[in-house]
């Protein structure tokens, strides 16, 4: 439990590290998904995820949530401006889901070659095991880590013979964020949801455009429908090397194939790629929090305002106190993020934790009032910034109409598609008439 309110404390309180990775499809002037090559070959911030038409743009280790959705808009106008000039022009897809898809074909499988070749063979392995479909929802993952001063000063506060370093205390602190996010981190997918429609195509093949399919989800992606393994996972924070333990498990069990296919909305990271081995290594470096939507009402798509939330709840979650879940407190963990996808979050239940277990049920609205409330009372003596954040969130609560997913719906009920393309060339006109070269160096 972070000493949040030490003066020694305090003056940090609100730094960190913020990183941002944005996937999004490349279609053509009809709605189709692309079947050109990825057009940033040689970019490190401008990659391919599943597939050669879904460009992920990564972003710097920014000091502010502001400072990252700058870099971001950098990245975002380089790929709009390089899509305006192919030949045929195409766009990026503003929405977590997909345009029209005619098949599979349609879904090419990001191909690499050399070294990186072992990455063709994993996503293969993906579109074997869950579809090619399902991997065209595209989203946002936030990455942040808390200022390493600040942990070094918290780390004197603490008693010496809790931990037997810094590394060991700084490990516990993020796997104690970890497992206070997978109880608290469900209202980051309720506060974001924004995709309840798709084409009709999606759920029938070679069906492109004749409806626009709506099952009481607000974002797909993150719903039971969506980003989620054939199992429920159960996960040890005990320490670093159990946490790592209790993933690999899975995969020498063979639910896995390797570490990276646990769709989990926590994740906790080292410095580099991936790895299991890098977080026994080299330790904890930060938090990733994958349950992000597009935004189609933003350019970017990403409302700094809710990158700031989610810094928030973080904060507030590792000043509080906490007790391990049990497994079955993780199992319904796992299935509150499910629940909190639905469309109306005053017909649907989750439940408080209470504890190391679980309490009573809530609609997810009201639920999710009451934890802003609390925030805002632990919030009480910081800047107004702070609390006009915590308003933004709780009226997507108050008023469902607020919610990002019901202004989706509302605007492009008739005609998912078509309205969505106008909406892609839109957003790349609005790209065009600003100076990409200018973003880059402001950032």
């Amino acid at each position: 439990m972070l000493h949040y309110d030490h003066p020694d404390i305090r003056p940090l309180l609100f730094s960190g590290g913020f990183g941002l990775e944005k996937e999004s499809l490349r279609v053509d002037e009809n709605g189709l998904l692309s079947q050109t090559d990825h057009p940033f070959p040689d970019d490190e911030h401008i990659v391919r995820d599943f597939s050669e038409n879904q460009t992920e743009i990564n972003t710097s280790v920014c000091h502010s949530a502001q400072e990252a959705i700058n870099e971001l808009s950098c990245h975002y106008l380089r790929i709009q401006k390089k899509l305006f000039e192919m030949s045929p022009r195409e766009y990026l897809w503003p929405f977590s889901n997909p345009p029209y898809i005619r098949s599979e074909k349609d879904i090419p499988v990001a191909r690499f070659s050399g070294d990186q070749a072992s990455k063709t063979v994993y996503r293969d392995y993906l579109a074997n095991r869950y579809g090619r479909y399902i991997m065209t929802f595209s989203g946002i993952h936030v990455n942040f880590s808390f200022d390493d001063e600040l942990l070094k000063r918290d780390y004197a506060l603490c008693e010496k013979d809790l931990y037997q370093d810094f590394s060991d205390y700084k490990n516990r602190f993020y796997l104690t964020l970890a497992e206070r996010a997978a109880s608290y981190g469900w209202i980051l997918t309720a506060a974001t949801a924004a995709s309840p429609i798709m084409d009709s195509s999606y759920v029938e093949k070679g069906i492109l455009g004749e409806d626009t399919f709506f099952n009481g989800m607000a974002s797909l992606r993150s719903s039971e429908f969506g980003y989620w393994n054939f199992f429920a996972p159960i996960l040890d924070y005990t320490s670093i090397e159990a946490y790592v333990g209790s993933i690999q498990r899975y995969v020498n069990e063979g639910f896995l194939a390797s570490p990276s296919e646990l769709y989990y909305p926590i994740r906790l990271k080292s410095k580099g790629v991936y790895s299991m081995d890098g977080l026994l290594e080299n330790g904890v470096s930060h938090i990733e929090l994958r349950m992000f939507d597009l935004n189609p009402l933003i350019p970017v798509g990403l409302d700094v305002r809710d990158v700031e939330f989610a810094q928030y709840l973080l904060i507030w979650l590792i000043s509080t106190p906490h007790r391990h879940l049990s497994p079955s407190a993780q199992v319904q963990a796992a299935h509150n993020f499910k629940i909190a996808a639905h469309y109306d979050l005053k017909t649907v239940r989750i439940l408080l934790q209470n504890g190391d277990m679980y309490g009573d049920a809530y609609p997810v609205a009201d639920a999710a009032l009451a934890v802003i409330a609390t925030m805002k009372d632990f919030f009480r003596n910081a800047d107004s910034h702070v609390q006009d954040i915590l308003d933004f969130q709780a009226d997507k609560f108050t008023n469902p109409h607020n919610r990002y997913a019901w202004k989706v719906r509302r605007l492009y009920q008739d005609g998912f598609v078509k309205k969505g393309l106008l909406l892609a060339r839109q957003r790349q006109e609005e790209a065009l008439n600003c100076s990409a070269e200018h973003a880059c160096r402001s950032v």
